[in-house]
């Protein structure tokens, strides 16, 4: 991604999801830790992986995988988000492939997502292909309506 003026470039932190490259605006992410022992919930939905002690704090772990429909395991890192971008004001965390780098997106590098999802933000342009800029609060609305896992 390009550097640009700091007044107009926005910062990402970029991670993969089965190969593929996504982002969220850093202004969401407290942390990024590793995958911990995660305890199951009994009939949650699909993309509740479980939850974990975060220094004391009890986080749910998301697989975000499910949400986007894609392939793979659960990843071991897990991209720990600010509360106030959920309704609920709990702690979730993501668990993703692995974790990229923080990068600046200049304006004239994303573009409108060609498909509407309440969840994909942007489409973000670089030399070497693209970035899907992802809202997590908008991914957990649609996701917690998900239908609850099959016994």
């Amino acid at each position: 991604m390009t550097e640009t003026n700091e007044e107009t470039a926005r910062q990402v932190l970029e991670f993969r999801l089965d190969g593929e490259a996504y982002c969220v605006s850093i202004d969401y992410v407290t942390e990024i830790v590793d995958m911990g022992d995660l305890t199951p919930i009994p009939n949650a939905p699909r993309h509740v992986k479980g939850v974990m002690d975060l220094r004391g704090e009890t986080t749910a772990i998301i697989d975000p995988k499910v949400r986007l429909d894609l392939d793979g395991t659960v990843g071991d890192r897990i991209i720990i988000f600010d509360s106030a971008v959920f309704d609920d004001e709990r702690s979730v965390g993501w668990a993703v492939d692995s974790v990229r780098e923080v990068a600046r997106v200049a304006p004239e590098s994303v573009d409108d997502p060609p498909v509407e999802r309440d969840h994909v933000r942007s489409i973000v342009k670089r030399d070497d292909g693209f970035v899907i800029w992802v809202d997590p609060g908008e991914m957990d609305a649609a996701g917690s309506k998900a239908a609850p896992a099959a016994d």
